[in-house]
Formats: structure tokens, C-alpha cells, sequence
């Protein structure tokens, strides 16, 4: 096929060498099938800001920093420069957690390498040889659903364990590969010790897993493993062969109310106080 645009840089620079076929387009980006000498790899161009449906909200980009004081300058006032900073930083953040993911041994595709906004990586492929369908795209046994949905949650305890919560699972973001599922698409992936979304993310993440198997076996819907899997990471006892159940009891702690009223009290004093010093000022 002709060479797309965004790919002729790479095919310039010798690390592409032919694009075979585009393999889709999404909300966010364009993959195309490419051969890199002997192996054959997907190319994954994203999409400029103004065509993508996904937007960098301030849930998903909170905590991420540049050590560049005149960028991080530049994106907190939106200047020209500044949006060219965070569209970078946004790719770059699918780039770093493939990286980090894969290394704690995540099932990800392999990244090879990041050029001029395309990032390349591993073809994700099926029993066949064929590039591998998404879960949606899939029927499923309850026995299957139920393999498939605990594997998922090994994954999503290990991401978690190398500080990473994808943000954006579901079903239409995860490969049915030839040994197992595989999780893509994370630019919006957040760092779960530092962005407040993070528990409400991952838990979210766990429910659409959870409700799509739960098609084919409706005994998960009764599950929380996102509960579960949060209250480990928050005592610190997670680990990524961590034995999940499924089930959480959220203990509360009764209220001490004789210390609320203490506190009560001790403010509307400090506060009596701060106006009778204000009058005698006067």
C-alpha cells in the first residue's frame, strides 16, 4: 500500500521497511501492519488532539511531571508550545508504562521503539498466525469466561504491583493472543501512588472486565475483586502472586463521638476566641 504520511519518516530513517496494511483505527490512534526486516510489527500513529475522541482530562494526566520547568510552564498555560509539550508527553506515557509493564512481566505487546509520534511494537497474533481479535470480538464458554477473567486479574494485580493502573480496560482493549490475553492501549495509564483517581480507576477497570465475562458467566458479577485488589495495594500486602477471592468486607470503624464533639467544641472556642482578639483591636 501507498506509505501513509506519518509512516515515510520511519521508512526515511530504516526502521520500516514496507506497511503492509492499516489493521485499525480508534479513538485514539491508527495501527498499521508493518514489516521491519524480517519480522512483521504494528506501527501505532496517533491521532492529533483535535481528531481523537479520548481527551487527556485532568483525572488521567494529574501527577504527571516534566523535569523541563520552561515545558511544564508552557502546558500549565496552554501556549502553542505548551500544547505540542503535553501531546508529546500523552504518547510518550502509552510508551513508558509498555516499557515498565513489560519489564514487571505483564502480558503488553512488546514496544521496539518510539519515532516521530509512532510508537512500534509487537503484532499480537492468534492461534493462526492472524492478528489477534479483541475480547468483544470473541465468544466465550463459562469455563473460558471464567479462565479469561482470572488471568485478567493476575494482570491487573501485577500492573498494579509496578505501580500502574491502566485506566481505560475493557473489553475492547485487550487481545485474545495465542497463549492468553493481552493488554494494549495506555496513554491514559496513571500512576496509582500518585493520582487520587487511581482506586476509583482500577476499580472501574476490574467492573467492565467483571460485567463483560459475567455475560457468559453471570456467578462474577457477584465478585469484587476490585475492591479486594485495592485493599492489598492500601495495606501493603499485595504482592503479584497475590491469592484473590473475589470477596471484600468493608470494615467500619465506629465513630468516636465524644472526640467529634471535643473537636466541635475546641473550634467554636478557637473561633470565640479569634473575634473577642478582633474587637479588642478595634
Amino acid at each position: 500500500m501507498k506509505i501513509p504520511a506519518r509512516l515515510q519518516p520511519l521508512v526515511e530513517d530504516g526502521l520500516i521497511d514496507d506497511v503492509i496494511r492499516q489493521l485499525m483505527s480508534g479513538k485514539e490512534a491508527t495501527v498499521f501492519i508493518v514489516r521491519c526486516g524480517a519480522e512483521i510489527r504494528c506501527a501505532k500513529v496517533y491521532k492529533e488532539a483535535n481528531k481523537r475522541s479520548f481527551r487527556q482530562a485532568v483525572d488521567y494526566t494529574e501527577n504527571r511531571k516534566t523535569k523541563n520547568s520552561r515545558r511544564a510552564r508552557a502546558m500549565e498555560k496552554r501556549t502553542r508550545y505548551g500544547r505540542k509539550a503535553q501531546e508529546e508527553a500523552w504518547q510518550s506515557a502509552e510508551v513508558d508504562a509498555l516499557y515498565r509493564l513489560a519489564a514487571a512481566g505483564v502480558r503488553v505487546p512488546v514496544p521496539y521503539n518510539f519515532h516521530e509520534g509512532v510508537l512500534l511494537m509487537e503484532l499480537v497474533t492468534d492461534a493462526h498466525g492472524d492478528p489477534a481479535p479483541r475480547l468483544d470480538d470473541v465468544e466465550f464458554s463459562a469455563e473460558q469466561a471464567r479462565s479469561y477473567h482470572q488471568a485478567l486479574m493476575t494482570e491487573v494485580v501485577r500492573m498494579l504491583c509496578a505501580g500502574v493502573v491502566h485506566a481505560d480496560l475493557s473489553e475492547f482493549n485487550v487481545l485474545v493472543g495465542s497463549t492468553g490475553p493481552v493488554i494494549i492501549d495506555l496513554p491514559q495509564a496513571v500512576d496509582a501512588a500518585g493520582n487520587n483517581h487511581a482506586k476509583s480507576m482500577l476499580e472501574r477497570d476490574v467492573l467492565n472486565l467483571t460485567n463483560f465475562f459475567g455475560r457468559y458467566a453471570p456467578e462474577l458479577l457477584a465478585t469484587a475483586y476490585g475492591k479486594e485488589i485495592w485493599s492489598l495495594y492500601e495495606s501493603g500486602t499485595l504482592t503479584p502472586d497475590a491469592k484473590l477471592t473475589g470477596r471484600f468486607e468493608q470494615t467500619l470503624k465506629p465513630v468516636d463521638l465524644v472526640s467529634v464533639v471535643r473537636e466541635i467544641d475546641d473550634a467554636r472556642a478557637e473561633e470565640a476566641a479569634r473575634l473577642l482578639r478582633m474587637a479588642e483591636n478595634r
